[in-house]
């Protein structure tokens, strides 16, 4: 029969001894587990500036590394212990647990054929069949395991662990000495699972893992790298921080690749861990075909917020760039860049922050794929916020750079600055809600009309707003409001969008008021299968019929686009230098379809129709001269504003450029949460022809996700408009449980051309990924050395090692006459 004991009954006068070694146990146990798995952990996870030059990683980081949280231990706790026999060995001050032994102590389980607790030497021995299993769920099998009292010295014959995750380390010996060095000896690790059949997918192996406390460092000796079994390279010698150490100086993994223009390069980032508040990543990229782009990030983090500078630049060979010889004296010398950002927390409500890009000119760093080849403005921003539950205040410094061809210095704008509250009264006033809204700007533009002064453009203006939301016994809704609005402008040396001509200076006002009522009456009906909502909406607007707004510019007004998502907004127009004149209304159809089983879908369709007074979107006839001389007859544009270069500032088939609008519908369908229709049409009102069309698809389908955009908008030849037309979509396929396949596009449906394109084929298990991917872009801009680009990149990641990239234009070789090496 087993014998049950609990340990306080092996001595009496020294239970605390017996369940101190046993608590010593664990933690000398899990010490061990910890040196040999930090060196995994510890290549991804020592340096936060890691993150910042690899992509993310495609294995979740576990919280509190591969063995969990730290466990710590309770002296005061009761520790059992059950086993076959029990022996006292007074003269040799020992006693000895013998057959099936097992103890339990906070949720740690060891079990042994025999455990010896030595009291004259203070050490306790597990031999046989030794399974410690911890709190986190961790397995440790050896063959002998012995702990000294004050936990100085230790040993571990036969070492194999098994963690969560299925990570297994395994060592011949496991020895700790001196209170804080471990040695493993032919020591292995793997995080891939394995039945043991077969060699793992992949592992490390060394002779020697030393992992010092004190120094906080781990070594390796004669460690290998190893493939189904098969060693892949090895270093003689090796050492990096244990897991305890957060931030080390040290290099990062490598970044390698080819390119047509720039030949083969490689990065190897070396970071400095200068101290706990801040960083720096020096990141030279070596180029073949132009030399040495210096890079490098300082970081910095304070409590309250946080700001980065990141820097590169080169000493640019023009002659090796494969560009019209003309312009290769331009691209000589040195091209650099400056990026900074900056976000701090001020007070409760209150953020200010930065995020600016200085540089010598528009294409450096897209051309050396520092930027994404498709951006198309540069925008620096500092700004100073503050937001309640009912007040917002911004104030936001701009510079708006164009970055395309036909971008002019039109294009390069200063905003200094523009300034946004809003307020929302708390009580209510006249039974309903009470806002205001303010909106002050100063802007300024090289190369105006007159000369080469800037232009210069300030503005403040005010609104105030009411409204109130009734509804009677019969369901219907009616919504009154009112607005009251102001503004005051100084321009100098700009067009006057209504006439043509140049301003020198002036100084003008203009005000308006407005007063309306929304009312809809939704009727509600319930079938079998679904309840149905359809739902009139009617609403009228009289204003102001006459505002003079001949000379304010238009700046923030400019993207007006006329869909069902603004049809019952009181001014179309898109920001504050436009307002909507005269008395409008607006109407509409409802229907909604909510199924019992779960879905819904929503149609909306309506039209605008101005009743009185200036139509603000109109086309009137105007006489533009690009030299601001005044009318010529033979530069007439029909426009509702133009620009210094006389093309008009916004569109001018809004839709809404005469007194019946055209038709607009919104459609919004999700039978299930897999499926989402989204469509944005306009017809026009004479003969139901599409004017524009924006759709979104998005499906969840078993192994299928993808999601799909196409845009339509007609074409004008009297306003010089072509038709556009294109789609873009992104799609992912799970081929099996390791294998998918990754693509996008975007195509000129008019051009019958791509713009871009990227396929990705993909592997990953439980502990490494491979991925291929290709992309495409058909960009060209010769007089901005912007050629189409196509490139191969390869990703390889191995769990809690990190990764390595290659990234090649493979197809610049195939329209060449070089060849890549190999």
């Amino acid at each position: 029969m087993r014998a049950l004991r609990r340990a306080q009954a092996l001595e009496a006068g020294k239970p605390k001894t017996a369940r101190r070694l046993m608590a010593a146990s664990a933690v000398f146990a899990f010490g061990l587990l910890a040196s040999i798995a930090g060196s995994p952990i510890q290549l991804i996870t020592a340096t936060p500036a890691a993150a910042q030059q690899t992509p993310k990683s495609a294995f979740a980081k576990p919280k509190n590394g591969i063995f969990g949280k730290t466990q710590k231990f309770d002296g005061g706790l009761p520790l059992h212990l059950q086993a076959d026999e029990l022996v006292y060995d007074s003269e040799g001050s020992k006693v000895i647990a013998k057959g099936n032994v097992e103890i339990q102590y906070e949720n740690n389980n060891l079990t042994a054929d025999e455990v010896i607790y030595d009291q004259a030497a203070n050490t306790l021995s597990a031999q046989g069949n030794v399974v410690l299993r911890d709190a986190n769920g961790n397995i440790v099998r050896a063959e002998r395991y012995t702990l000294t009292d004050d936990f100085r010295d230790g040993f571990v014959q036969s070492l194999s662990v098994v963690a969560v995750d299925d990570s297994k380390i395994s060592a011949e010996q496991g020895i700790r000495r001196d209170g804080n060095v471990t040695e493993f000896k032919n020591a292995k690790f793997t995080p891939c699972r394995t039945d043991g059949s077969q060699p793992p997918l992949w592992c490390i192996a060394a002779s020697t893992v030393t992992h010092d406390q004190a120094a906080q460092t781990i070594s390796y000796q004669d460690a290998q790298f190893e493939m189904f079994g098969v060693p892949i390279f090895g270093l003689p010698y090796f050492e990096h921080p244990d897991p305890t150490v957060k931030r080390k100086s040290g290099f990062l993994a490598p970044d390698i690749g080819s390119s047509g223009d720039l030949g083969f390069f490689t990065e190897i980032p070396y970071y400095f861990a200068l101290s706990p508040s801040y960083d720096f990543t020096f990141h030279p990229r070596y180029m073949t075909g132009q030399g040495v782009l210096w890079m490098g990030d300082w970081r910095q983090r304070f409590a309250n917020g946080q700001y980065s500078v990141k820097l590169a630049g080169i000493d640019q060979d023009g002659s090796d760039l494969d560009v019209d010889p003309a312009k290769q004296q331009d691209l000589d010398g040195f091209r650099g860049s400056i990026v900074t950002r900056g976000d701090f927390s001020l007070a409760s409500w209150w953020r200010a922050g930065w995020d600016v890009t200085l540089e010598t000119d528009d294409t450096f760093r897209r051309f050396y794929k520092l930027d994404s080849i498709l951006l198309t403005d540069r925008v620096n921003n500092l700004y100073f916020t503050g937001m309640s539950d009912r007040n917002y205040f911004a104030t936001n410094l701009y510079q708006f750079g164009g970055l395309l061809l036909d971008d002019t210095a039109q294009s390069e704008s200063r905003v200094h600055p523009v300034i946004d509250y809003n307020y929302i009264v708390d009580a209510p006033v006249v039974g309903g809600e009470l806002s205001i809204a303010g909106n002050a700007l100063s802007l300024s533009r090289s190369d105006g009309l007159l000369g080469t002064s800037d232009q210069e453009m300030s503005r403040a203006s005010m609104e105030v707003k009411w409204r109130r939301r009734l509804t009677d016994q019969m369901g219907i809704t009616y919504t009154p409001f009112g607005e009251l609005r102001g503004d005051l402008l100084q321009v100098n040396n700009y067009r006057d969008a209504e006439t043509g001509l140049a301003v020198d200076d002036d100084t003008v006002a203009r005000g308006l008021a407005s007063g309306g009522v929304t009312v809809a009456y939704p009727w509600i009906a319930s079938t079998a299968g679904a309840s149905h909502i359809i739902e009139p909406i009617g609403q009228i607007i009289t204003r102001t019929a006459n505002v003079d707004q001949r000379e304010f510019p238009v700046e923030d007004a400019k993207s007006l686009v006329f869909d069902d998502t603004n049809l019952f907004d009181t001014n179309k127009f898109s920001g504050w230098d436009r307002l909507e004149t005269g008395t409008r209304a607006n109407v509409g159809l409802q229907y909604t379809f909510q199924p019992w089983t779960g879905g819904h879908a929503r149609v909306l369709a309506g039209q605008s129709y101005q009743l009185d007074g200036q139509n603000p979107y109109a086309n009137r006839a105007i006489p533009c001269d690009p030299d601001g001389a005044g009318p010529q007859p033979e530069s007439i544009v029909r426009a509702a504003g133009v620009d210094d270069n006389c093309n008009p500032v916004f569109s001018p088939n809004s839709g809404l450029e005469t007194s019946t609008s055209d038709y607009v519908l919104g459609a919004y369908i999700a039978p299930t949460d897999n499926f989402r229709l989204i469509s944005q049409s306009r017809f026009n009102d004479d003969d139901f022809t599409l004017k524009r069309e924006d759709a979104t698809l998005a499906v969840n389908y078993g192994p299928l996700s993808m999601a799909a955009t196409y845009t339509y908008s007609f074409a004008d030849p009297e306003f010089g408009t072509r038709a556009e037309q294109d789609v873009s979509a992104l799609f992912g396929l799970r081929l099996t449980d390791r294998w998918s396949l990754l693509g996008g596009l975007r195509y000129d449906l008019d051009e019958s051309q791509f713009i871009t394109d990227t396929a990705t084929i993909r592997y990953q298990d439980d502990c490494f990924m491979l991925s291929v991917t290709y992309d495409e872009y058909h960009i060209r801009d010769e007089a901005r050395d912007i050629e189409p680009d196509q490139t191969v990149m390869f990703r390889i990641e191995y769990k809690y090692l990190g990764g390595f990239n290659y990234k090649s234009n493979v197809l610049d070789y195939v329209n060449s006459d070089q060849q890549p090496p190999g």
